[in-house]
């Protein structure tokens, strides 16, 4: 079978996203808020700041803090999980602040924090993806200065198949034939801000891997685009 006559579950092509929607202004108390959704998988992100960082030890003289708090909600799947942290979701929260720095201006913030906090409302994989394509809008909605937008896609292996933007079917597939998960994030430039291999890949199926995600961020890139552009001109409209 070709790459071409591939088909997966849900009758995607092997390079083929989720339908993706976004929206920006979704929470009105937060500075910048957004949507950001893969699917059924559905993320939402708020941002408070930049303010004043208390206690006032933690404060930086030369440059802000970007911190980023990543929870899945206890209803997003269908066996309710344990509510507040876990040591999973503080690492995807570390790696999405990670993914997220290079393109945020934290130096023009001095004594500052940017709070940024996502909340998986429905989960069905690709969460951590979702939540910085969520938390990127939402950054740029606060009006932060940014040098560049991100965006994140999961890349999966069904056998020997890599597969664009894995559903929670596949993850499950993936896991009784030996996992690999590769979320990958890119500015619009086409660098890469965070990767992560979990699993095993040969080399040449690596770089295959990013050409499928840089492919596949730049329609996000694009859904986030017009997001961003459609609250520029409501605001405008008002």
């Amino acid at each position: 079978m070709t790459k071409k006559d591939f088909k997966r579950s849900d009758g995607r092509k092997f390079d083929e996203v989720r339908k993706m929607t976004a929206k920006v202004g979704v929470i009105p108390n937060a500075d910048g808020s957004a949507m950001f959704s893969f699917g059924d998988t559905i993320a939402i992100a708020a941002v408070y700041g930049p303010k004043k960082m208390h206690p006032q030890h933690l404060q930086n003289p030369e440059k802000g803090v970007l911190r980023y708090t990543y929870h899945m909600m206890s209803f997003s799947v269908t066996e309710r999980i344990r509510p507040g942290p876990n040591r999973r979701s503080m690492e995807i929260s570390k790696i999405s602040e990670w993914a997220l720095e290079p393109v945020v201006m934290i130096d023009k913030y001095p004594g500052t924090v940017i709070d940024v906090h996502v909340n998986i409302l429905q989960a069905n994989a690709s969460t951590r993806c979702a939540g910085i394509n969520a938390a990127a809008l939402a950054i740029a909605h606060a009006g932060v200065s940014m040098k560049d937008m991100v965006s994140s896609v999961s890349i999966g292996k069904l056998d020997k198949q890599l597969v664009v933007d894995v559903s929670k079917d596949e993850e499950d597939y993936e896991e009784g034939e030996g996992a690999t998960d590769i979320p990958i994030t890119f500015t619009d430039e086409g660098k890469i801000t965070h990767i992560q291999v979990d699993g095993s890949i040969e080399t040449e199926q690596l770089k295959e891997a990013i050409q499928l995600a840089r492919k596949a961020c730049k329609e996000i890139y694009e859904v986030q685009k017009k997001a961003l552009k459609e609250s520029l001109d409501i605001n405008k409209n008002k």
